[in-house]
């Protein structure tokens, strides 16, 4: 451990609010009886990899790597030495040493089959290299004929076809989607711009791409005549993803008449502030799709935009009559309405059946949580943990719930039932392990995570993050992703996944999985993420076995970066799972990221800020979209954030989003030395879910890249508590 500081902000640790703690401390003092670690890492017990001395070495620089490659490439031979001569004819193709890929590669592809296709492209590439054109363009024709529906053949049309264009237009109609087909076409379109299909590829298969919604404007403005529905339906989704709104509802009324399409229109209506006609719109959807969820959803969004209360209460008895799902938010809405016009006995009925039929909504968790608060507040805490209780068994899924649950532990130790308050913050702990508020419980039950005022000092061991084994696509896409060939393994990929619209989840998780790996990481880890919000019941299955994995969370929180933010960590003295908490919540690890504000790269750092701290450390030249420059200014100002307040991390934390001045304030005026309390009452909504969120990242880094806590969670868990406490009657 790092020295721990004293300690000297005006806040209780979590774990010493009250005498009452002592007795849960004692408790868990005592889970040493039961916490016998098991003899294998539990991080490594779900990485289904097979065992290699060459795949650990993958998240390796080239460089550092280099020795340790030759010396199994000399091997005898075997799967091991097949995939060390591959990984390392890449490493001396990137530095140019064709020579020595050459000899690498030399019959490879025939005891490596399943690479044998991309062998023979690195083999093309290294003659290339070499200026050797006879040995490259006939390597290029073997790929072609002995591979020709491969999707790697896209790299050999591509040279062939600068100088025979058939190739390039072979590539175009049979691997549309592959991203060195996107390059083709983008290089056709500047020689003659007037192609319409070439930029209806584009909007079918490039449209995240940077200039696409010029492409779209163009095939709109000159070529709308030529399209078909379907047609419609790729160029609307384009304007879609890329939120531009009016200009999508527009398309989407020349696209098929499907009840997603139609609901389309009106909400892109209605985004773009088109209020009228997107009630217009709204109302086509229920006359031509009167059962469909769509409907459901555009009712809701009728009921918000109508300016006519009879009408909003008619189409919030229209879902609660017919669409059950969207039956509890009606209600929580018709409630209020029905308060505003003084209506109280009917309002107070609206929320009985909320609760009585539809409990498990997340309307009714938020009346819930809200009635709860209230009593707290008033020192109810008996009413607040009755109010509470129901939420996390009625709605696991509602970001509530771990809530709810954690504050029921509190409110418990409020009353002095203190075991009650243990087996509630041990539910949490075991029910939602990746929640905020399961690190809370964790803090509450005595275990060394580390506290709002403790978290900078401790230096944990960090196991690297491990490389999943790919759910979806082909063997060879496999294979690449397993040896880090990220770049080609994406290619590969975008030429495989035909199914970007409506994926299944493993294909979801293996495009979130490669995103990242190319550096995509906002889009990466949002793909990931949101596989938890699937309704479907297969997917909400296959959903449930995949988030029992270690690799579905170290996707979820990936740890880019990894030698950068250890380094100015250890410079720092900063905990590195702190540090890389607040760069996933401030850039989601993208390094030309920017702010509105104008905040740049992993840390966002300010402009004026960034200058204040290259000038306090004599700092002459740097990029702030560098990562090292951006590191070292960001953990500077972190560093700085913690001094301010005695190394009290929350509170730095708060800072580095609102500002000293702000949490000065805050100090001050809020009358609490509860520091959950002090988060709950930041007056500030964004810091306040800042402060969780970044705390939440620690807890997750902490718990997926720390053997030791990984097994402490995992024992939490495979007690399978089943209910919280029962309040006291």
């Amino acid at each position: 451990m790092l020295q721990r500081w004293k300690n000297r902000v005006p806040l209780a640790a979590g774990a010493g609010i009250c005498t009452m703690l002592v007795g849960i401390a004692v408790l868990a003092a005592k889970a040493s009886d039961w916490l016998q670690l098991p003899q294998e890492n539990a991080l490594q017990m779900s990485l289904d990899h097979p065992k290699s001395s060459v795949l650990p070495l993958v998240s390796l620089s080239p460089a550092a790597r280099m020795v340790q490659l030759n010396t199994i490439a000399q091997l005898p031979p075997s799967q091991d030495r097949d995939h060390a001569r591959y990984v390392l004819a890449n490493d001396y193709l990137q530095n140019q040493q064709a020579e020595s890929a050459l000899q690498l590669l030399d019959g490879l592809e025939q005891s490596y089959s399943v690479l044998a296709a991309p062998i023979l492209y690195k083999r093309a590439q290294a003659y290339e290299i070499l200026g050797d054109t006879a040995n490259a363009q006939a390597t290029y024709q073997e790929l072609l004929q002995r591979f020709p529906s491969h999707p790697v053949t896209v790299e050999a049309l591509y040279v062939l076809g600068k100088t025979t264009p058939q190739y390039w237009q072979r590539a175009i109609a049979q691997f549309p989607s592959h991203p060195r087909t996107i390059e083709i076409t983008r290089s056709l379109l500047q020689q003659n711009p007037n192609q319409p299909q070439l930029m209806l590829l584009l909007a079918k298969h490039a449209y995240e791409q940077p200039g696409v919604v010029s492409v779209l404007d163009q095939l709109t403005n000159k070529y709308s005549g030529q399209f078909q529905p379907q047609d419609w339906e790729a160029i609307a989704s384009a304007y879609w993803e890329n939120q531009v709104y009016s200009k999508a509802a527009t398309a989407y009324r020349q696209a098929p008449r499907t009840a997603l399409n139609v609901y389309r229109i009106g909400r892109s209506l209605q985004l773009s502030n088109k209020r009228t006609e997107a009630i217009a719109a709204y109302q086509q959807l229920l006359r031509e799709f009167s059962t469909a969820p769509e409907s459901g959803t555009a009712l809701l969004n009728l009921a918000q935009i109508t300016q006519n209360r009879e009408a909003i209460l008619s189409y919030l008895n229209q879902i609660v009559k017919e669409f059950p799902q969207q039956a509890g938010a009606a209600l929580a809405q018709k409630a209020t309405i029905l308060d505003n016009l003084g209506n109280k006995t009917s309002a107070a009925q609206t929320r009985q059946l909320l609760l009585e039929k539809y409990g498990n909504s997340d309307a009714a968790v938020e009346y819930r949580w809200k009635i709860a608060l209230q009593k707290a507040a008033n020192k109810d805490y008996q009413g607040a943990w009755q109010w509470a209780q129901p939420i996390p068994a009625s709605n696991p899924k509602n970001i509530l719930a771990p809530r709810a649950g954690f504050w029921i532990g509190k409110w418990a130790l409020q009353l002095e039932r203190q075991q009650e308050a243990k087996a509630a913050f041990e539910y949490v702990l075991s029910q939602f392990p990746q929640s905020y508020y399961a690190w809370r419980s964790a803090t509450m039950l005595g275990l060394d995570v580390g506290n709002f005022n403790t978290v900078r000092q401790l230096n944990f061991e960090i196991t690297p993050p491990q490389r999943a084994v790919l759910p979806a696509g082909s063997d060879t896409l496999k294979e690449l992703y397993q040896l880090g060939q990220d770049t080609d393994a994406w290619a590969l990929w975008r030429t495989e996944f035909q199914n970007d619209r409506q994926p299944t989840v493993s294909e979801q998780f293996t495009d979130g999985l490669l995103r990242t790996a190319i550096g995509q990481h906002l889009k990466g880890i949002n793909l990931v993420s949101t596989l938890e919000d699937r309704e479907l019941p297969q997917d909400r299955t296959e959903y449930q076995v995949l988030r029992q994995e270690l690799t579905y969370w170290q996707a979820r929180y990936p740890f880019p970066f990894f030698e950068e933010i250890t380094t100015w960590s250890q410079k720092r003295q900063l905990n590195p799972f702190l540090v890389t908490a607040l760069i996933r919540q401030e850039s989601r690890f993208e390094p030309k990221i920017r702010s509105v504000a104008g905040a740049v790269g992993l840390m966002q750092v300010m402009p004026s800020t960034g200058e204040w701290i290259a000038q306090k450390i004599d700092l002459k030249e740097y990029n702030k979209e560098n990562p090292q420059d951006n590191m070292r200014l960001g953990t500077w100002y972190l560093d700085h954030t913690h001094e301010q307040y005695d190394n009290n991390s929350m509170l730095a934390i708060a800072s580095y989003n609102a500002g000293p001045g702000n949490v000065s304030k805050w100090l001050r005026t809020l009358n609490t030395r509860d520091p959950d309390e002090f988060v709950e009452a930041i007056p500030f909504e964004e810091t306040r879910g800042y402060v969780r969120q970044v705390f939440g990242n620690y807890w997750n880094y902490l718990r997926l890249y720390n053997p030791e806590i990984s097994q402490l969670v995992a024992k939490y868990s495979a007690r399978q508590q089943s209910s919280l406490p029962q309040p006291p009657q």
